[in-house]
């Protein structure tokens, strides 16, 4: 196997810099020439063994530190980046990612935060909707969606309790009994867990924990996992809320249960060991749900929050939404961003999940900015318990972009190369530009309107 030549001009610049030495002085001491000194420099020239072994022994500096690790992660973000459809269908080649990951990584650094921003200022956009649905009051965000807004700027990923929970739940990479690790800890504190025919689906007091035997029993391992949370981990969550800093103690206090939401659905699906099992089964949710002792919900959901570093599944959106279409829960690691205020695309298969219980439905679909993704659907009820508790009734949605759909058991049989086969889906009415669609419900907020009161087509106006 041919050794990857090593090019580290830029740690080579600031190793020269930090030591004050000019140009001359630093290739005198590593014992080569100017010239071939300033062509390494540049990355003219990779950096050879004998200045590797003169950097260590003249200047005892880490040779780890040359490593190229950061410029590989620089090129795959840019060429992330650059897969946008706002940069057209021609991405610069390889070689020149490369070189400005090598040569110029402060400006390929700028170019991902200005990227960045462009996605936050697109989605900020859909706010518009809020403010618009608002009855006249302040524009600023409630503390629900202060919250909200929290977790989507996370990526939906919170690495120290996500690691906190995979340390309770699988020390070793293999799940643990959960049950029996709560019942210790909640023993140590001299509270007993008790399961019991109680409509308050957890309680707890100075001297027991009760659960209630009408959930479903993932909810009653998740709220169990979810007091847990509460009991053994208040440092780290307190701590967490202090770097989001919220602007009032209602939204800390909103976001300290969902904190401990995320805890316990960490620990009921510990990232490495349900990880390898997403990519075993190709993400089938309903293997992952047997396996686990989860729900699908939870299965799905947890998808959603797989971006630790180094060691990402695939990006998935997910969503729930009742049966008015009203989103009561977004979260996306995909380019794909839901509505903030209303309901979802009426073309999205998530809607007729209600129609079809207890069944996948599968949709090809793409947005309006040219992005084709594999969508999933399914309709999830959760029962009170007793014949005269209300039953709640949702649908699910989950999906990644066509890029990673080989990866999932949903994609088989499907014609991923066709591209009718992709219906069209936008996120809301108000910033969808589509001028055709037949579902539109309101203009688009930054298109002029065309009115001919002597034609009417699919729409009363037309879209400038």
């Amino acid at each position: 196997m041919a050794t990857q030549k090593l090019y580290a001009g830029v740690k080579l610049r600031e190793t020269r810099n930090r030591l004050g030495l000019t140009q001359k002085a630093f290739a005198t001491k590593l014992g080569v020439s100017l010239p071939y000194l300033n062509q390494m420099e540049n990355n003219h020239r990779p950096v050879s063994a004998t200045v590797v072994l003169a950097l260590a022994g003249e200047f005892g500096l880490d040779v780890t530190e040359l490593s190229a690790g950061d410029a590989e992660r620089l090129v795959s973000d840019m060429r992330e980046a650059l897969a946008d459809p706002v940069f057209a269908d021609t991405p610069p080649p390889l070689a020149d990612l490369r070189l400005a990951a090598s040569n110029a990584p402060m400006l390929a650094r700028a170019f991902l935060e200005l990227h960045r921003a462009y996605r936050q200022n697109h989605e900020r956009l859909a706010s518009l909707d809020e403010a618009l649905g608002r009855d006249g009051g302040a524009i600023s965000a409630s503390p629900w969606e202060e919250v909200r807004d929290f977790f989507h700027y996370c990526d939906n990923y919170i690495d120290a309790v996500d690691r906190a929970a995979e340390r309770f739940a699988a020390p070793d990479g293999k799940p643990l009994d959960l049950e029996r690790q709560a019942r210790a800890l909640l023993s140590a504190r001299g509270i007993e867990l008790r399961f019991s025919d109680n409509p308050d689906i957890r309680a707890l007091d100075d001297r027991s924990l009760t659960i209630s035997t009408r959930s479903a029993v993932p909810t009653q391992r998740f709220q169990l996992l979810h007091q847990i949370a509460l009991l053994t981990q208040g440092e780290l969550l307190e701590a967490t809320l202090d770097l989001a800093r919220f602007q009032t103690d209602t939204a800390r206090s909103i976001a300290k249960i969902g904190l401990a939401n995320y805890f316990a659905g960490a620990a009921l699906l510990p990232y490495r060991a349900f990880l390898e099992a997403a990519e075993e089964t190709r993400h089938d949710l309903e293997r992952l749900s047997d396996r686990f002792g989860a729900s699908i919900e939870q299965v799905a959901h947890r998808l959603s929050t797989m971006q630790r570093p180094g060691m990402k599944g695939i990006p998935f959106f997910f969503v729930r939404v009742d049966q008015a279409g009203t989103i009561t829960k977004r979260h996306s690691a995909t380019r794909l961003q839901f509505a903030r205020f209303g309901g979802a695309c009426p073309l999205w298969n998530v809607h007729q999940a209600f129609e079809t219980p207890g069944r996948f439905l599968r949709q090809l679909a793409e947005t309006s900015d040219g992005v084709r993704y594999l969508c999933l659907a399914r309709d999830v009820s959760k029962p009170g318990g007793s014949f005269h508790a209300p039953v709640r009734r949702y649908a699910i949605g989950l999906g990644c972009e066509i890029s990673h759909a080989k990866g999932l058991v949903y994609a088989d049989d499907l014609d991923l190369t066709n591209a009718r086969a992709f219906e069209p889906i936008g996120i809301s009415c108000r910033i969808c530009d589509r001028r055709d669609c037949h579902q539109r419900s309101v203009p688009p907020l930054e298109r002029q309107l065309r009115v001919d009161p002597d034609r009417r087509g699919i729409l009363p106006y037309e879209i400038g």
